[in-house]
């Protein structure tokens, strides 16, 4: 029975078994999410669920992914990747020849590529830093293969498909001069320590059942962990509202910089 007990319960083995801390979730939209799962299974309760889904490493994985809500693609949202490379990674040249840049979040892998598909192009003699993370492992490791599929690059230009990519069956394989760009890593931005130095921060489409208080500790951290001058990039759904005063000015629509003195 799916009661306050059950997904208590439900709660603490999760965390126990991920570090996965739902209560920095939106519960309502949590449970619901869940109890779908709990339902199309034919099961009782939450924990009835995990502790079945636990027993197989290939269902529990497709339930962290589903969890952890991993969709994404290449240039998503084009346009804000157009501002990306017209105004914010030049204004950010202008200070630092080479950028530190973090893709928070990173799902399967499509956002750092995309950011080093765009460095490769505007700096082809320069070697950045990019690091991408991820809470999920599994994703991590689809993230670090590069394999993708038609819908997953879909907004790409057929030249840089064809510059980057090379066929792979039915999918499309990133180029190894890509894959190199790239350091992968296990994180979880509501739970581990951040590093710090970065001139861009990418965490987009990822806060969407956090709770206020969690996105705006998150928020802070990566206030913290930007260089001055540096610029977070948010999704398209996720405009900070108070980012005055989290410190912030606005770049731009969903891009946030940290003053410069």
């Amino acid at each position: 029975m799916m009661d306050e007990k059950d997904w208590v319960e439900f709660k603490r083995k999760l965390k126990a078994k991920t570090e996965i801390d739902l209560d920095l979730y939106k519960e309502p939209q949590m449970k619901r999410r869940i109890g779908n799962l709990v339902t199309r299974a034919n099961m009782n309760s939450y924990v009835e669920y995990f502790d079945n889904a636990a027993k197989d490493k290939d269902d529990f994985a497709a339930f962290i992914e589903y969890l952890t809500i991993n969709v994404s693609e290449f240039f998503r949202t084009p346009e804000k990747f157009g501002k990306l490379e017209t105004d914010v990674i030049p204004d950010l040249l202008k200070r630092s020849p080479k950028l530190n840049i973090w893709s928070a979040g990173c799902s399967i892998g499509a956002e750092p590529y995309s950011l080093a598909i765009i460095m490769k192009e505007m700096t082809p003699n320069t070697r950045h830093r990019i690091l991408a993370s991820d809470l999920d492992i599994e994703i991590l490791a689809k993230a670090k293969r590069g394999v993708y599929t038609k819908d997953e690059i879909k907004a790409m230009k057929p030249e840089r498909l064809a510059k980057y990519f090379k066929p792979e069956g039915d999918k499309y394989a990133v180029s190894q001069d890509i894959k190199s760009c790239i350091e992968f890593k296990r994180h979880n931005l509501l739970k581990d320590p951040f590093e710090n130095g970065f001139d861009l921060i990418l965490c987009r489409n990822v806060v969407i059942y956090f709770t206020e208080e969690a996105k705006d500790q998150l928020y802070a951290n990566f206030f913290k962990a930007l260089k001055p001058g540096g610029i977070l990039f948010v999704g398209a759904t996720e405009a900070i509202l108070n980012f005055r005063k989290l410190g912030y000015t606005s770049f731009q629509p969903f891009f946030y910089q940290k003053p410069l003195a």
